[in-house]
């Protein structure tokens, strides 16, 4: 029977009764059609960074699928807390949801009144790519290579500054893990974003840094940074001069990020496995591939189940890590 035979009165109930539903987490037959209405992805920093590149990218292509609206909403700040604060008190109906990297496992094994439970209030989608990072020095910087660097950064300890996206980013980390590695003191200048960080570097206020590959990649190529190694396996195809950590003489050297989906906890399950099996689509198809590999990403898409353990082991890897180095929130 077509929806035009139904009286209005029973349309209305059957959708409450799935509204109802959807606070409580139980999936019906009402949320079969889903999206009906613009869909907000929350990107927990500024834009321009690589999150905010590739959630761009996917909610273009989603809302082309789906016939619907799907909106990047940029609330940067307190290292991804408060995107996540948002989508966490949001209404579970899958029409906000957060793009995530490892800043916010990062971020929930550092800060102990964070106000949301990094776990219990967030349902994993899916993860979408693997992200490792890029070393850049500004084009004036002395050091032409990651040895000199370290050379450079031994005679003059503390002297050398080096921008993050905050206290406990991706990038801060990277840099403590290669500290921690080589024996280097840089002094850490944190910024609320890659992007800006980025900036102080081409503009030489800093000297260098670790960013994702997107949204240094446009820079690394017009000569207004210049890279020294990337932290992955085999060089990129869209980096081919840029050598590895292991051919830069870090054979050990291993840190990279991660982009990912999250809804609010309690979402209806079979929302988040349409979210998931859409997303994943969408990263299969070979011209999204394609594109995220000339961005710098290695492309996943797993299942819901998979972000989960994956989110929980970062957090108890980096927990441990930064008890070990006393790193605290400023």
């Amino acid at each position: 029977m077509s929806t035009r035979h139904v009286p209005l009165a029973m349309l209305e109930l059957v959708r409450a009764i799935g509204l109802c539903a959807a606070a409580f987490g139980i999936a019906t037959p009402a949320t079969a059609v889903y999206p009906e209405r613009p869909i907000r992805i929350v990107v927990p920093v500024p834009p321009g960074g690589g999150n905010d590149i590739v959630a761009r990218l996917l909610a273009q292509r989603l809302g082309d699928k789906w016939g619907q609206q799907v909106i990047v909403d940029n609330r940067p700040g307190a290292s991804t807390a408060i995107g996540a604060e948002i989508v966490a008190r949001a209404t579970p109906d899958g029409y906000t949801l957060m793009f995530h990297s490892a800043s916010f496992a990062i971020n929930a094994a550092m800060q102990r009144n964070l106000p949301f439970d990094s776990i219990k209030d967030f349902a994993p989608i899916g993860l979408i790519a693997r992200v490792p990072q890029i070393l850049v020095v500004n084009p004036a910087f002395p050091a032409k290579n990651v040895s000199e660097l370290i050379a450079l950064a031994k005679a003059r300890p503390g002297q050398i500054n080096f921008a993050s996206a905050g206290t406990g980013s991706s990038p801060h980390l990277a840099m403590e893990v290669f500290m921690e590695m080589t024996g280097a003191k840089l002094n850490h200048v944190p910024y609320k974003g890659t992007a800006p960080g980025l900036a102080d570097v081409i503009a030489g206020h800093v000297q260098l840094t670790f960013d994702a590959i997107p949204p240094a990649l446009g820079y690394v190529r017009s000569g207004r940074v210049r890279p020294l190694m990337v932290v992955s396996a085999k060089r990129f195809p869209s980096l081919p001069d840029v050598p590895t950590a292991a051919e830069a003489g870090l054979p050990a050297y291993d840190f990279a990020s991660w982009f990912g989906m999250l809804a609010p906890a309690r979402t209806p399950t079979d929302i988040i496995t349409k979210l998931n099996r859409e997303i994943v689509g969408l990263i299969q198809s070979p011209d999204i591939r394609e594109r995220l590999t000339d961005l710098g990403l290695e492309p996943l898409g797993t299942s819901a189940e998979e972000n989960a353990r994956h989110l929980q082991a970062e957090i108890s890897r980096w927990r441990a890590f930064i008890q070990r180095h006393d790193i605290r929130p400023h």
